[in-house]
């Protein structure tokens, strides 16, 4: 078993907290969309030369006001910094935080958490085998990738993306299209086995 942490605080502070928390025996650092940047504290960890390497997944980064395009930089970028070691972990939040906090649209939220899943897949996979970008989708249309934008294959391999899900519709997306799960605190049974069941039927 692992045991991964919230690396919390301010980004100013990340390097000394990600070094006490390993120190203490933790496999992996966490961040989630609190007050701070859920990136920037986990670049700062990677990056300084006196933080031992570990695992780095941001839980959750709130996909739906984010470009796939953005996310899928920001995940390649620390992929390579953390040496393969990172996972990208999105969230879809509520609508009043969607609408009100972030100012952008709601709707839909298992549909388009779905398709930015695929999307950012599609363009890291584009980016790392060299195949034409050409993801086209209901929400969100990637078509255009010149070679000045092209960082090329990743030497780690292209990072995990995880869906954070609570309850049988977005587990179900989850189980669909995502290299992993991540439950809330308050997650039940039922809400895995809902969802589950209903894939394997």
């Amino acid at each position: 078993m692992k045991l991964d942490v919230q690396l919390d605080g301010r980004p100013d502070e990340a390097a000394q907290r990600a070094r006490a928390l390993i120190a203490a025996g933790v496999d992996g650092l966490f961040t989630f969309e609190g007050p701070h940047d859920v990136f920037l504290p986990l670049i700062v960890a990677a990056g300084s030369s006196d933080v031992p390497p570990t695992d780095l997944m941001t839980n959750v980064a709130i996909a739906i006001p984010r470009s796939p395009m953005n996310l899928a930089n920001m995940a390649y970028d620390l992929q390579l910094l953390s040496k393969g070691r990172f996972r990208l972990g999105l969230g879809s939040q509520i609508r009043p935080h969607i609408e009100n906090r972030y100012g952008s649209t709601w709707s839909r939220p298992a549909a388009r958490m779905r398709e930015t899943v695929l999307a950012v897949k599609a363009i890291l996979n584009s980016w790392q085998d060299g195949t034409p970008l050409d993801f086209r989708g209901e929400f969100t249309k990637h078509t255009l990738m010149p070679a000045t934008f092209v960082p090329g294959p990743n030497p780690y391999g292209v990072p995990p993306v995880l869906l954070g899900a609570l309850g049988p519709v977005m587990t179900r997306t989850a189980a669909e299209v995502a290299d992993g799960l991540l439950v809330m605190p308050f997650h039940s049974h039922r809400h895995c086995y809902q969802a589950t069941s209903r894939v394997t039927d």
